[in-house]
């Protein structure tokens, strides 16, 4: 039997969740009263879309340089692309907090930055999900599930300058993960489940066919 796959729709979902909490994450100004206003909405950005890229760099990007063509190659320009949009988020997190390094940016630029990188972070991603899941086996997991508990341990911080591929990068977001939670227990800090991927294994044939994603057993 093959192995429903629900890699692709689950990554759309969670792209389509992080898009809606980025813009109310840049569309939130607080005033001098209410200066803490902005914590909430992009704390929760920020998390959800830290926890979101290191999974993948965790779960994808091995999966794709073992079955995609030229996928080594591929993984590379995923992961530096990634680097960059946790740039800019550390720059989101450096200006909420108030840092020196960041508080003369305007917000507007930051979230340009931020819009920037990540729409250019997702078009990767489109495309290596949709190869990944063209070229997958029959004995394969369900990257989409891998996904999502990759998630659930990943790092709620985005940490640009740790390693981020091999066992160093395992290594790293392990402890990147734990350091995080404790700071976000002392912090209060809330951190949204991330997007549980679609149960598929209920579609009949007549849905399958609409969705062009046939994952029926190979006996039928």
């Amino acid at each position: 039997m093959t192995a429903v796959d629900t890699l692709v729709p689950g990554t759309t979902a969670t792209h389509g969740v992080l898009a809606d909490r980025l813009s109310t994450a840049a569309a939130t100004r607080p005033d001098a009263t209410h200066a803490r206003d902005q914590f909430p909405a992009t704390d929760t950005f920020l998390a959800s879309a830290s926890r979101h890229l290191a999974a993948v760099n965790e779960v994808i990007l091995p999966a794709v340089r073992q079955r995609v063509p030229g996928g080594d190659m591929r993984a590379r320009e995923f992961l530096e692309q990634s680097k960059r949009l946790e740039i800019a988020l550390a720059q989101v997190k450096a200006r909420l907090y108030g840092s020196t390094y960041a508080i003369r940016r305007s917000w507007e630029s930051v979230w340009d930055d931020v819009r920037h990188e990540f729409e250019a972070t997702w078009r990767l991603e489109q495309t290596l999900t949709n190869d990944l899941a063209a070229h997958r086996q029959p004995d394969d997991p369900d990257w989409g599930v891998e996904l999502y508990h990759g998630e659930l341990h990943a790092p709620t911080r985005p940490h640009p300058y740790v390693p981020h591929s091999g066992l160093r990068g395992r290594m790293a977001r392990k402890v990147a993960a734990r350091v995080d939670r404790f700071w976000d227990a002392t912090e209060g800090r809330m951190i949204p489940e991330p997007v549980h991927p679609p149960d598929r294994s209920h579609d009949g044939r007549f849905a399958q066919y609409f969705l062009a994603d046939p994952h029926l057993p190979d006996d039928e």
